[in-house]
């Protein structure tokens, strides 16, 4: 279970008496997530509109990987998005109006409950969804005062692969090293003309809420930041459009890209670097699963994620990515 830090029924209460949301009823660990720990918090409800009269919160402790200096950028990004219509979870702010206080010398969040499930096979409707909401919250989040400069970017993924050597690299897989130099050449890649908003970065189904083909909720903003519209589509393309073996699965694809330019239409410049962005977006994920795989014991009790999944997907952007945005 991912709670890595003990609150009694006292300290919860305490807690929660800190906010206009009722009496906690009952709270329950949440499994799901690795950086954090997480309850599943009821509530008696205030009836306030800040709560919509809901009872059921999300309460988190930051514990890990999560910069106190960025929480004002992501929850203030939450009640942005959420105050445009956005299907985003509403920060609680306590009584004093802070979003966020510090908890047995951590930092945690009251945030909305959302309903809905996680899709774990994409239908074409889910993913013609998913890519208007996308493109909706691009457009939603543009004035957005604050800004956050990407963590994961191009640069960060060649210095990962290069720090992890081709040596290690090549025990996870022989074809693991060879995607040292193409991280290089996608660092080197100017996506500065592009235009530019608030970004999920990692929307993957996972952090998805869906009800049938409808999108309930969009959750774990952790690594939002600012930057390219179309990496952010890239990064939920690669994540939503190929199946357990990695087969394109096109009828997602285009579903995606058409169920965004429903509502934005990409520029251009977006269309022409879409592959090579695409492409820049998979290393992402070889570097960080590369990464984590090394770092992990061999005795850990931890499912490692193959790196390769991901130099796959880069192959078929590499092959036939000029394709996907044609017409």
């Amino acid at each position: 279970m991912a709670v890595y830090t003990h609150l009694g029924a006292e300290d919860l209460a305490r807690l929660i008496g800190e906010y206009d949301v009722g009496e906690l009823v009952s709270a329950k660990g949440i499994a799901e997530g690795v950086s954090n720990s997480n309850w599943l918090v009821e509530t008696t409800g205030s009836g306030e509109p800040q709560g919509f009269g809901g009872t059921r919160f999300i309460l988190t402790l930051y514990e890990r990987r999560i910069d106190y200096a960025d929480l004002p950028y992501f929850l203030a990004l939450l009640d942005h998005l959420a105050g445009k219509g956005c299907p985003v979870p509403r920060t609680m702010h306590d009584r004093d109006g802070k979003s966020w206080r510090m908890v047995e010398g951590k930092a945690a969040a009251l945030i909305e409950f959302l309903p809905g499930v996680s899709p774990t096979r994409p239908t074409p409707q889910q993913a013609r969804s998913i890519g208007a909401v996308l493109a909706n919250l691009h457009i939603a989040a543009e004035d957005f005062p604050m800004e956050r400069a990407n963590a994961m970017d191009f640069a960060a993924s060649a210095a990962i692969l290069a720090k992890c050597g081709a040596e290690r690299l090549a025990t996870i897989d022989a074809g693991l090293p060879a995607m040292l130099a193409h991280a290089e050449t996608a660092a080197a890649l100017d996506l500065s003309a592009l235009p530019v908003s608030q970004t999920h970065t990692d929307l993957f189904p996972d952090n998805v809420l869906m009800l049938g083909d409808r999108v309930t909720g969009l959750i774990d903003f952790y690594f939002a930041c600012t930057g390219p519209m179309a990496l952010d589509l890239a990064v939920t393309h690669a994540a939503w459009c190929f199946d357990a073996d990695n087969a394109y699965r096109a009828d997602c694809g285009a579903a995606l890209i058409e169920g965004y330019q429903s509502v934005r239409r990409l520029t251009p410049e977006e269309r022409a670097l879409f592959p090579a962005i695409a492409k820049g977006a998979c290393l992402r994920f070889v570097a960080s699963r590369a990464e984590d795989w090394l770092d992990t014991p061999d005795d850990a009790l931890v499912t490692r994620k193959d790196p390769m999944q991901f130099a796959r997907r880069w192959q078929f952007y590499h092959d036939h990515g000029a394709a996907l945005l044609a017409g």
